[in-house]
């Protein structure tokens, strides 16, 4: 499965609508996203603690209310074009009008004062979008993503049937062997692990889980996971791993 990461985000600016539909539009079995909670406790698609980078704010997403974060900008950093806030909501209701299954791949970001309120409220939003107890053989749905195993616990907690997936960039002492905590039957080792440990994917999937790499944008990276033979590959530019996929057969 190919994976727009936070969208097409090699091209428009990540986590708009504009760069999760064209994701969409190029092909991608899925998308990916990074949410945080604002201070009124919506979720918000945002990757970084701070506003700076993507935005013309400035401070904690935390501390901002939805509707201070709705005035900003997260479009001009990257092209000429301004681009609101997006809220998990919102992309949920656009995978939804998708036309055909589009997996939602959702991280939770930790470590964050009141973090322990963000599995809690994906639990209860994915309850009102009936994407709470997923058919096994949907290729849409959603799944729920963190380098926290007490992230994984606690969305274990609050919604059991959801496919978790324990996200590493260094491969921690207990997972040598592929087992996973809290029930998550996805790993999801970053590339730079996968090229210095390339037996790790054998080691999971020996173990019955599924492998999802992140991110991958160039051909050796490319032709790496498939060589591995993972399950999943998240892109910045998911039309190009597509085309490149299909070329190499």
């Amino acid at each position: 499965m190919i994976f727009g990461h936070r969208g097409s985000s090699y091209d428009l600016p990540e986590h708009t609508l504009d760069a999760y539909l064209r994701a969409i539009e190029e092909g991608a079995d899925g998308v990916e996203c990074d949410v945080r909670l604002s201070r009124d406790g919506h979720l918000v698609c945002v990757h970084d603690r701070r506003l700076e980078r993507t935005s013309n704010g400035r401070g904690l997403v935390r501390r901002q209310s939805l509707a201070e974060l709705q005035r900003l900008d997260f479009g001009s950093w990257h092209s000429e074009q301004p681009a609101e806030l997006l809220t998990l909501d919102r992309l949920l209701g656009a995978v939804k009008d998708a036309g055909r299954p589009v997996r939602v791949l959702i991280e939770t970001k930790h470590p964050t004062r009141g973090g322990r309120a963000i599995e809690p409220t994906l639990a209860e939003t994915l309850r009102r979008f009936g994407l709470d107890r997923p058919d096994r053989d949907d290729p849409g749905g959603v799944t729920m993503m963190s380098f926290s195993p007490l992230a994984l616990q606690r969305m274990r907690v609050g919604a059991p049937q959801v496919p978790r997936v324990f996200l590493m960039e260094v491969l921690p002492p207990g997972l040598r062997g592929g087992q996973l905590p809290y029930g998550s039957r996805i790993g999801g080792p970053g590339i730079g692990l996968l090229r210095s440990r390339p037996q790790l994917a054998e080691r999971l999937r020996d173990r019955g889980n599924g492998v999802y790499v992140w991110t991958v944008n160039e051909p050796a990276d490319i032709e790496l996971c498939r060589r591995l033979g993972v399950t999943g590959i998240i892109s910045d530019r998911p039309a190009f791993v597509r085309k490149h996929l299909g070329d190499s057969g």
